[in-house]
C-alpha cells in the first residue's frame, strides 16, 4: 500500500500498473489454461471460447493496488460495486454482542461477476468477532439475502472504542466465503480481509450518528471510496439521470 504523507510528493506521478492475480485464484487461472489448450487440441472454436473464460478468470481474481485515506474517522468501502440498497435496520443477531441494540445504517454494496472481489476493512484496529453462518444462495439483491444467505460478520473496533460492522453475503453463483484474517488481528483502513467466488454483496453497519456520504445508485471502490465519517449524518439526496 502506498503512503503519501508529505503533500509535496503528491506532484510525482503515478503509474498505471497491470493488476496482479490474487493467490487465491492462480490455480483457477491455471486450470483455465489447461482447458484451453486442450480444446485448441479439439477444436479451434472452443479453444477462442474458452481463452475468453479464461480471460475472465483471471480478471475475477484481480487484485489491484489501492490508495486508502488513513484519517481514523473515515469509513471506506470494503467492496467495489454498485449501492444498492440503504435502509435502517438492527444489527445482525450474531453481531448484537459486539454493536450493541438500537437501528444502525446499513449501506449494502453488491459486486457484479464483473468487480474486483478482494473485500477490504471500512476502519483500521481489531477485528472483535467473525462470524460465519451457513445458508441460501439467493440473489445477494435481495433484501432478504442478509438474513437467509450464506454469510461471513465481521467486527472492527477502532483505537476510539468505536465498531463498524460489515458483511460477505453469497449470491446465486457464490460458492465460497473466504477470511485472510482471524479474530485478534490489528487491521489497517483498506486491508485486504476476505473474498468472496463468484458475484455477492456486502453490507456495512454504520452506528447511530453516522451517515452514508454515497447515495443509491453509485458506485463504490473499496479501500478508496468514503463511505462515511465518523459522527457525521449528512442526509443527502441525489437523482439518476
Amino acid at each position: 500500500m502506498a503512503h503519501i504523507d508529505n503533500p509535496d510528493s503528491q506532484l510525482t506521478a503515478v503509474k498505471w500498473r497491470f493488476p496482479s492475480v490474487h493467490p487465491e485464484g492462480r490455480k483457477y487461472v491455471v486450470i483455465a489454461a489447461f482447458l484451453t489448450l486442450l480444446l485448441f487440441w479439439v477444436w479451434d472454436l472452443l479453444g477462442w471460447l474458452m481463452v475468453g473464460a479464461s480471460i475472465w478468470v483471471a480478471a475475477f481474481f484481480r487484485d489491484p493496488v489501492r490508495t486508502t485515506p488513513t484519517d481514523p474517522k473515515l469509513v471506506v468501502s470494503p467492496a467495489d460495486g454498485l449501492v444498492t440498497m440503504i435502509a435502517r435496520v438492527p444489527a445482525p443477531p450474531e453481531l448484537r454482542a459486539e454493536l450493541g441494540e438500537g437501528e444502525f445504517t446499513r449501506v449494502s454494496i453488491f459486486m457484479s461477476v464483473f468487480d474486483v472481489h478482494i473485500n477490504r476493512t471500512p476502519i483500521a484496529g481489531t477485528v472483535r468477532r467473525i462470524a460465519y453462518i451457513p445458508g441460501k444462495f439467493l440473489n445477494a439483491d435481495l433484501d432478504k439475502a442478509s438474513e437467509d444467505n450464506e454469510r461471513q460478520h465481521f467486527v472492527v473496533e477502532n483505537d476510539a472504542g468505536v465498531k463498524i460492522g460489515f458483511t460477505q453475503i453469497a449470491g446465486l453463483v457464490a460458492r465460497r466465503i473466504l477470511s485472510f484474517v482471524k479474530e485478534g488481528d490489528r487491521v489497517g483502513t483498506g486491508e485486504r480481509v476476505g473474498l468472496i467466488r463468484f458475484g455477492s454483496r456486502v453490507d456495512v453497519f454504520l452506528p447511530a450518528g453516522t451517515g452514508s456520504r454515497l447515495l443509491l445508485g453509485q458506485r463504490a471502490i473499496a479501500g478508496e471510496t468514503i463511505l462515511a465519517e465518523l459522527g457525521n449524518d449528512p442526509l443527502l439526496r441525489g437523482s439518476s439521470q
